[in-house]
């Protein structure tokens, strides 16, 4: 039975309804959208942006919020690190543990390496456990990966990089096929067909769904199967530091024990970083966070990564 607050709202759906359907919103000019977008979005408000002063990525624009994380002393006192410890020797690192860091461990240990996975919390404790509409994949006989190329594309403002794009839709009809290989559950149409379905910016359908939790049931089965090959996974280890070889090549990383700040050194041939965008960080007081980045993109993505053992 609904509580009273509930059955009310209920009966204010119901009989607005009609009324509702008919409804028509315009879109919104360019004149109306630019004051919005300065009061209220990251990206433009003034003085929300700055260029970054050290790194590589010195001299790029970005929020306040991760430049001064970027810019910010080290979690770690470097003289008291001993290089020459190595805890943990492996082939491949993976640092992540949501969709697209599991896909990268399943793939690269199929292609012989020996794989260590750490994550900041445990694993599956992700964006892509949120993520409910789907994951996209030019498949069907009107559709292609070109033209999911120029969805994706344009969707993005034509500011995404061209190759990892290319990748992306290349791999993404294979990627449905492995996950189905590996357990998940696709929504099918009574003849055995995929049920492919629209979303905005697409012009085909082809988003691959499981009911409402699309990258739960990923998830779900991608962890089931790290554990079934028995992967080293560390949980409650979040990465403080990268480490460089003498040719200031990635080679590995330095972890710290949440429970007990304890840091530890893993030294790896390759080294593949899966962490999402700025996840839990406020940008100007706004939560950011992208699901459908973590569940489609970063599976996707993660499927030439893993089997290619490319960083």
């Amino acid at each position: 039975m609904y509580p009273a607050e509930m059955q009310r709202s209920i009966i204010q759906v119901e009989t607005t309804r009609e009324e509702r359907l008919k409804e028509a919103f315009p879109r919104i000019t360019l004149e109306e959208k630019t004051p919005l977008l300065q009061g209220f979005h990251p990206d433009f408000v003034e003085g929300g942006m700055r260029p970054l002063l050290v790194g590589l990525n010195k001299g790029d624009r970005m929020p306040n919020e991760v430049a001064d994380l970027l810019e910010g002393r080290s979690r770690i006192d470097p003289d008291k690190v001993d290089l020459n410890k190595i805890d943990y020797d492996v082939d491949v690192l993976v640092i992540g543990g949501g969709g697209a860091g599991g896909s990268a461990a399943l793939l690269a240990q199929e292609n012989g390496a020996d794989v260590m996975l750490v994550t900041k919390l445990r694993l599956g404790d992700a964006n892509t456990v949120g993520a409910q509409a789907g994951t996209q994949a030019a498949d069907r006989p009107n559709d292609s990966p070109a033209i999911h190329y120029l969805d994706t594309m344009g969707g993005g403002g034509f500011t995404n990089v061209p190759e990892l794009v290319e990748v992306l839709v290349k791999d993404a009809p294979e990627v449905i096929q492995w996950l189905e290989s590996l357990g998940v559950i696709w929504d099918k149409e009574p003849d055995g067909t995929m049920r492919e379905l629209p979303l905005g910016g697409l012009s085909r359908k082809r988003l691959h769904a499981a009911r409402d939790y699309t990258g739960l049931e990923e998830m779900r089965v991608v962890r089931d199967e790290i554990r079934n090959r028995r992967i080293n996974v560390l949980e409650f280890g979040p990465v403080v530091e990268l480490v460089l070889d003498d040719k200031r090549q990635v080679a590995g990383a330095i972890l710290m024990n949440l429970d007990t700040g304890e840091i530890s050194l893993v030294r790896a041939k390759t080294v593949i970083l899966t962490t999402g965008g700025v996840g839990r960080l406020h940008i100007q007081g706004y939560p950011t966070t992208n699901h459908y980045g973590a569940t489609a993109d970063g599976v996707v993505l993660a499927y030439r990564v893993g089997a290619k053992l490319i960083f």
